[in-house]
């Protein structure tokens, strides 16, 4: 199997891909609410939304940051998850367990993590994917587009060289490494049409342009498991909560919903 195959089966499987989806589609769709040429927007703000918008999800639908579990329990808390959120966002929002994703920053860079695998946010030019140009990115993504891939070197490759030739090659390939295997989720925006791009891959430093990628996954090919964080029909908030002292709604976690389903309870 390839580190495609691999990682795409493993982060699937875990709904992490849904997840990002999911928190794109609403960033974006919120972003182009916002955004108004007439009112002396620009690209640029545009650009500076989406991104806030889709880091804010992230953090949203894998309970971290400010929406992070400090109670024990597996839900958090509903007005503040959902807050800002529309009804599709809610209704369509993955239900994941709290633990799944943590926040794993790279020099400053906002990254989220899985296991041993982190990834990180890169926007691009709609239509510009495969050559996303990586030197002129910061050196945090840079390093990352630096990393020595998973897949075996050719046999040939070095059958020339002396040993400490190869012994300085190996450990200028270590000095590459980072402390989790480093991916990148891009995204780009059409303003005009609203099409919209977004794919997780390994990044492959094309100084000389090219190729921007060793792989990369299209995640709007993957589908949006049903929602399921609702719990009631009370109204949701609209608006910043300016009641002092209202009562916080807690949602069970999953283990005892399945509990008390199994033993007829509600």
């Amino acid at each position: 199997m390839s580190e495609q195959q691999d990682v795409i089966a493993e982060l699937g499987d875990v709904g992490l891909l849904a997840g990002a989806r999911w928190a794109y589609l609403s960033a974006t769709a919120r972003a182009l609410e916002t955004y108004s040429e007439a009112d002396g927007h620009d690209t640029a703000l545009l650009g500076s939304i989406r991104y806030t918008l889709f880091r804010d999800r992230l953090d949203r639908v894998f309970a971290c940051e400010r929406y992070a579990v400090r109670s024990g329990n597996n839900d958090a808390d509903l007005d503040l998850l959902y807050d800002q959120l529309s009804e599709r966002d809610i209704d369509t929002m993955p239900l994941l367990d709290a633990g799944l994703v943590r926040r794993a920053n790279l020099n400053g860079s906002p990254g989220w993590a899985h296991g041993e695998r982190r990834f990180l946010l890169a926007s691009c030019d709609f239509g510009k994917l495969d050559r996303l140009p990586w030197p002129q990115k910061s050196p945090t993504k840079q390093r990352v587009a630096r990393q020595r891939t998973p897949e075996p070197p050719q046999p040939s490759l070095f059958e020339d060289l002396e040993l400490e030739e190869l012994g300085g090659l190996e450990m200028l390939a270590t000095e590459l490494d980072l402390d989790l295997a480093t991916y990148v989720v891009a995204h780009s925006l059409d303003p005009l049409s609203g099409q919209i791009e977004l794919v997780f891959g390994r990044a492959r430093l094309n100084s000389g342009g090219g190729q921007a990628w060793y792989w990369r996954h299209d995640i709007l090919g993957t589908p949006l498991p049903g929602g399921g964080r609702r719990t009631d029909d009370a109204p949701l908030p609209t608006g910043p909560n300016t009641v002092p002292d209202a009562p916080v709604r807690l949602r069970r976690p999953a283990e005892e919903r399945r509990e008390n389903r199994a033993s007829g309870e509600g």
